[in-house]
């Protein structure tokens, strides 16, 4: 489904990835690993055309997509949940809900307002409530909501649980897991391992701008000496 081939992308003359490749399949869920500072927000930067690439290629669904403004990306399915949100302020929840609800892609059964709210109940409370009068865990909610009500191929969260309460991120894990039964392809960055390695079906790691492991969840599991390498404190 995503086929990111060798990119390149400079920050200026500053350079931030190089010759980063990774694939995500339909169906699949992957993980983007790493310290702080290592690429994995700047991929997505690259994938999503909001910090366009140098050199390689993006394809997505048989499209290249790596010279395409970020607004036509988004159009041919990618759902991105940004870092930080993102959330409208001075919108209800229910006006953030609506204003991003589309099916371009004539999906048989797309997501409706009752159905993203089935994920989340919390937001059924909200609905008249600003973005702003949100909690930070409501916020991420309502930020996955928006993607979903976007009826994409390919969701994309960008630190899905960062800074929320653990009773918030518990509920974020199983919504997520809940759309990987549902056979949504998901790329996903994260900190907690736990519970990305419960979800997940192959990871990635990133060092320095450069993807420098890859593999399954046992595999990831079972090396220690990986784990302290590139994902310890």
């Amino acid at each position: 489904m995503l086929e990111v081939k060798t990119i390149e992308t400079f920050y200026g003359k500053s350079q931030a990835l190089f010759g980063v490749s990774l694939t995500i399949r339909e169906g699949e869920v992957v993980t983007l690993l790493g310290r702080n500072g290592m690429g994995k927000s700047t991929t997505v930067r690259s994938i999503m055309g909001l910090t366009p690439i140098r050199a390689g290629r993006i394809v997505f669904d048989g499209t290249d997509i790596h010279r395409l403004p970020s607004y036509a990306i988004a159009r041919l399915g990618i759902g991105l949940v940004p870092e930080g949100r993102h959330i409208f302020p001075n919108l209800t929840v229910l006006e953030n809900i609506l204003a991003t609800a589309a099916n371009r892609l004539g999906v048989k059964v797309p997501y409706t307002l009752d159905g993203v709210l089935s994920i989340f109940p919390r937001l059924a409370d909200r609905l008249n409530h600003y973005g702003n009068q949100l909690s930070g865990g409501e916020q991420q909610m309502l930020a996955v909501v928006r993607a979903l009500m976007t009826n994409p191929k390919l969701l994309i969260l960008d630190e899905a649980t960062e800074g929320l309460a653990p009773l918030i991120r518990k509920e974020i894990w199983r919504a997520l897991a809940l759309l990987k039964d549902n056979g949504h392809s998901i790329l996903v960055i994260d900190k907690n391992l736990d519970s990305l390695m419960k979800l997940a079906n192959r990871h990635c790691i990133m060092e320095n701008g450069r993807l420098v492991w890859e593999g399954s969840t046992a595999e990831l599991a079972g090396d220690e000496t990986l784990k302290a390498r590139y994902l310890g404190v």
